[in-house]
């Protein structure tokens, strides 16, 4: 590392998918931060022990371990580490989960540089702000169906089972987008 680079905010970004990363790491290098990328949780646990970030961003779901267990790990080697979630399946319950194992801010993909900087800024101690339009039934059951879809690796016949569905009406729900 350069000096100059010494002088900069320390930041963590864990995120499995690359072409975001380069994108998000740049966008933030550009913004003043000293940013390392990690692809995983377990790629990212070494990389914090040896020196732990001022700041990092995570994602929620990845291959691996849950971005959950990162955040309490962060959190127990420096409590002052300013972390912000990100997921493309928010719920409240990872949202709570996620800010009391200690995060700072939660977001929901997709989310720019700018809102993650400025997410930074937010106290994990004041109320979260709620969306002023929640999320739709249609919605809620999508996230739901693609969780339990994550959780057998694709599966439908297995992921029906789960959920205690018909297999073609499982795969009918997949093919339809939900409502935001």
């Amino acid at each position: 590392m350069t000096s100059a680079s010494n002088e900069k905010p320390s930041l963590l970004l864990v995120d499995d998918d690359t072409t975001f990363c380069q994108v998000l790491s740049r966008a933030l290098e550009k913004r003043g931060y000293a940013v390392t990328v990690a692809y995983s949780v377990e790629q990212a646990l070494p990389l914090a022990a040896d020196n732990p970030p001022e700041y990092a961003v995570v994602d929620l779901k990845m291959s691996g371990a849950s971005g959950l267990v990162l955040i309490q790990s962060l959190h127990e080697l420096d409590a002052a580490t300013r972390i912000v979630v990100l997921t493309g399946y928010a719920s409240i319950a990872t949202a709570v989960e996620a800010i009391k194992l200690g995060a700072t801010q939660y977001l929901s993909k997709p989310a720019n540089a700018d809102e993650i900087v400025a997410a930074f800024g937010h106290s994990a101690s004041t109320d979260m702000p709620l969306n002023s339009q929640p999320s739709t039934v249609n919605r809620l059951e999508w996230e739901h169906i693609q969780r339990i879809l994550q959780e057998n690796q694709g599966n439908i016949s297995a992921t029906a089972r789960a959920l205690n569905m018909h297999r073609r009406t499982l795969q009918r729900k997949l093919g339809k987008f939900p409502s935001p």
